[in-house]
């Protein structure tokens, strides 16, 4: 699994490769997908490669490992996350009579507006369509989801788990976590997850349901400044 040490990498070059922008060297989600750029760890200076795939201005994020950044880049924040990992689901019991809709094309203004008021920043216009999510409603208002994000061979990453905070505590992001576990499981995949270190609640969650801290892991923060 040293695939997940680079994950981003690993992704636009086997199972998302048709969204990979950029070189041999450096590669990049569409900005309207993702805002992770990867790169080509034993490469030279690989992110000046991807200078012309990148706007003035933009906020893009690495995960892992720094590479030399391009003169102009600045780094804005680093967040210190955990990357967990799961080889077999626990099967925890809840409450029944929550449906878990699958959600679709039509879903995703509300996707966006849910997320982005709860963990702002990674969830773009169309990611959405990278993967497969769910959600719950509770009157017809979407209130609780989770998905798919990065995908490589062998891997798929559980994201997006999110409840709107006037309806935490029901269980809604465990059931949703494991419906979505299950199905990467059933197509030979193993299940990872990247959380904040400091979000106990969520790593409860997710070791209850077979989860363990495989490492921490950085998600670096940085802005595009003007081409020289």
């Amino acid at each position: 699994m040293l695939e997940l040490d680079n994950p981003t990498w690993y992704a636009l070059t086997s199972t998302h490769q048709p969204f990979g922008i950029g070189t041999s060297k450096a590669k990049r989600y569409p900005a309207n997908v993702l805002p992770f750029v990867g790169f080509d760890t034993d490469a030279t200076d690989p992110l000046e490669t991807l200078q012309q795939e990148v706007r003035p201005g933009e906020v893009i994020y690495i995960i892992g490992e720094l590479p030399k950044l391009p003169p102009s880049w600045v780094i804005l924040g680093e967040i210190d996350g955990d990357q967990m990992v799961c080889e077999k689901l626990i099967d925890v019991k809840y409450e029944d009579g929550i449906e878990l809709l699958k959600l679709g094309v039509s879903d995703i203004p509300e996707m966006y507006e849910l997320i982005n008021s709860v963990q702002p920043g990674f969830f773009k216009e169309d990611t959405a369509k990278i993967g497969t999510y769910y959600g719950v409603r509770v009157e017809g208002r979407l209130v609780a989801m989770a998905g798919e994000r990065l995908k490589m061979t062998g891997l798929s990453e559980v994201s997006a788990v999110c409840t709107h905070p006037d309806y935490t505590g029901k269980g809604y992001a465990g059931q949703l976590v494991s419906l979505v576990v299950k199905q990467m499981i059933a197509e030979n995949k193993i299940p990872f997850l990247h959380v904040v270190s400091s979000n106990e609640r969520a790593i409860k969650l997710y070791e209850r349901l077979g989860f363990v801290k495989r490492r921490g892991i950085s998600f670096w923060k940085i802005q595009v400044g003007n081409r020289e």
